[in-house]
């Protein structure tokens, strides 16, 4: 797949912003259900772990769309 940049309201944004910013909403999802289960009190680090979620989503994310 082309990258292409994103026209917003007249400004162009590179498209790995856009990856990121929904990798972040998929991040905040996937870590509030983990707290709603109680998953994150049996993480060493909570805030590292959900870092290194985010990177996981991210990674998966762009290697999905660049197929």
């Amino acid at each position: 797949m082309k990258f292409a940049e994103i026209d917003l309201f007249g400004v162009y944004v590179a498209p790995f912003a856009v990856i990121m910013l929904v990798a972040w909403i998929a991040t905040i999802v996937l870590r509030r259900i983990a707290d709603r289960y109680g998953l994150l009190r049996h993480v060493w680090h909570p805030p590292l772990f959900v870092g290194a979620l985010y990177v996981i989503v991210l990674s998966s994310i762009v290697l999905v769309i660049a197929r």
